[in-house]
């Protein structure tokens, strides 16, 4: 397995070249399937977020001063134009402009404003990123649910209830979800490693067990999505890239906390995560999107194959069976033949279960950002010497 450093290149040479938005600050909010670019989309925080995370991180690794200057641009961005100064918090999205045009606060957000800002001290050492950083767990340590656990979906602007709470049209509107305590676990985890600090800690031990105890299926060990205020499962959705992407990050997670006995329950555990996720690889070595009781969605998402491959060298690494590897590789060559965009650049949405490219959904955009198939390759580069 090799060609990551490349990809990763690849990658952050189409984001610095189609995506800066040279009139209005910042990065353009889309460019379309067709490689269109929409010059006034709205931006949204996640995008922009995870911008900041993937350009930090590419710095820190292969110090490259153009990334650098990519990571301070949506630094600058975020800072100026994302957080709220009367209320606290990051705004869920604004116009080409900047204007607030959604000024909910979603826990998700919250958490990767915490992830990018903490990655950005760790490249650079800005003070002011780690201050925002901690600032940012305190807003979402104030999310926790003290009655029953965990942390509580969204908010209106001046963190009171709100009645829609979903991150997404396809999304349940409950008060819990698996895929917001994912990307809380996940920015917690990073900022431990740059802040020792006891309620940090705590919190992340907390909620590791919230993964353990009421997030993950006993029986079947895939994840449950969706939950009511005191953790009733209220969906039947499997997600397997969610199942694979949480094997490895709550192994992470329990790695930088540093305490062996929650380590050594967790490797076991992650690589039953990563065999349960296993069901939904495909003869032609990808994985499919999600499965709903009798129905399977046959869609191969481009963030589900990165989110595999990471997945798979952890489970190989944490057993040392070479089986879990060549699924990691299989994937691998799938995402080269059949995910890269080799004429336009990036990666296509994803194929259809026919083997068509899905050119409906964005090559950039709201949901589409270079972290999670960045990510993949700094994985591969720093942790396997996959270069």
């Amino acid at each position: 397995m090799n060609g990551f450093k490349q990809e990763l290149e690849n990658i952050l040479f189409f984001w610095i070249n189609k995506m800066q938005d040279v009139q209005h600050g910042g990065f353009y909010g889309r460019i379309d399937g067709n490689d269109i670019l929409h010059t006034e989309a709205n931006k949204g925080a996640i995008l922009n977020a995870r911008i900041l995370w993937t350009f930090s991180s590419a710095y820190r690794i292969l110090k490259k001063e153009e990334y650098l200057q990519v990571a301070q641009r949506a630094f600058d961005y975020i800072t100026t134009y994302f957080i709220d100064k009367e209320y606290g918090g990051a705004y869920w999205e604004l116009d080409y402009k900047g204007n607030p045009v959604n000024t909910k606060k979603q826990t998700y957000v919250q958490g990767f404003m915490l992830y990018s800002f903490s990655e950005f001290f760790r490249a650079t050492g800005n003070k002011q990123a780690l201050e925002l950083a901690q600032n940012f767990f305190y807003l979402i340590e104030k999310c926790y649910d003290n009655e029953f656990g965990g942390y509580l979906e969204a908010y209106t602007q001046d963190w009171n209830p709100i009645e829609d709470m979903r991150l997404s049209d396809k999304d349940a509107n409950e008060k819990k979800t698996m895929n917001t305590h994912l990307h809380v676990l996940e920015p917690y985890t990073n900022l431990c490693r740059v802040w020792d600090n006891g309620q940090l800690k705590m919190a992340q031990r907390r909620m590791i067990d919230i993964f353990t105890e009421n997030i993950l299926g006993k029986k079947t060990n895939h994840l449950n999505l969706f939950f009511d205020e005191q953790w009733n499962v209220k969906s039947t959705t499997i997600s397997y890239g969610h199942d694979i992407e949480a094997s490895w990050l709550l192994f992470e997670a329990a790695e930088v906390l540093g305490d062996k006995n929650v380590l050594d329950k967790l490797k076991k555990l992650s690589l039953k995560i990563a065999d349960a996720a296993s069901e939904g690889l495909e003869a032609d070595g990808s994985m499919i999107y999600e499965k709903n009781g009798g129905h399977i969605d046959k869609e191969r998402h481009w963030w589900v194959q990165a989110e595999a491959v990471v997945g798979y060298m952890y489970a190989y690494k944490n057993s040392g069976n070479p089986a879990y590897k060549e699924k990691a590789s299989r994937i691998w060559k799938y995402i080269q033949n059949q995910i890269v965009d080799h004429k336009n650049g990036e990666w296509y949405w994803s194929r259809m279960e026919d083997g068509s490219v899905n050119y409906k959904d964005d090559k950039a955009g709201f949901w589409k950002c270079p972290y999670h198939n960045g990510r993949m390759c700094m994985e591969m580069i720093e942790h396997f010497g996959l270069v």
